[in-house]
């Protein structure tokens, strides 16, 4: 989203570009139909990261706290870059899958829509 300075000729420093995390890269990361966790979260991640560590390192720490989480068919989820349906290779880094500074992961999971079927 563009910003307009309010003073003419207005230089800044990007506060959150690539180059300020250490090497890593912001992802956001949703769970569609599961508003216990009400927005995407942030994480810095190496982009030299397998997709699969995302899956078995990460998301545990970050949604696994959430009855549904268990039982994730993994096979099944269906995966979305910044609104775009993509089918990452869990072998392939995270951006040898395509994903770069600030993308936007959400994931569906069929069959699962949050306690009780509440999107919660």
């Amino acid at each position: 989203m563009p910003v307009v300075a309010l003073a003419p000729g207005y230089r800044g420093t990007v506060a959150d570009a690539e180059d300020r995390f250490h090497g890593n890269r912001l992802l956001y990361i949703g769970w569609e139909d599961h508003l216990l966790f009400c927005s995407p979260v942030c994480l810095p991640l190496p982009p030299d990261m397998p997709f699969g560590a995302l899956l078995n390192e990460v998301l545990p720490g970050v949604y696994g706290s959430h009855p549904d989480f268990g039982r994730i068919d993994w096979g099944q989820v269906r995966w979305f870059d910044s609104g775009r349906p993509f089918t990452p290779d869990p072998a392939k880094s995270l951006a040898d899958n395509g994903l770069v500074h600030k993308s936007v992961i959400r994931f569906r999971t069929p069959g699962l829509a949050g306690i009780g079927g509440s999107c919660s």
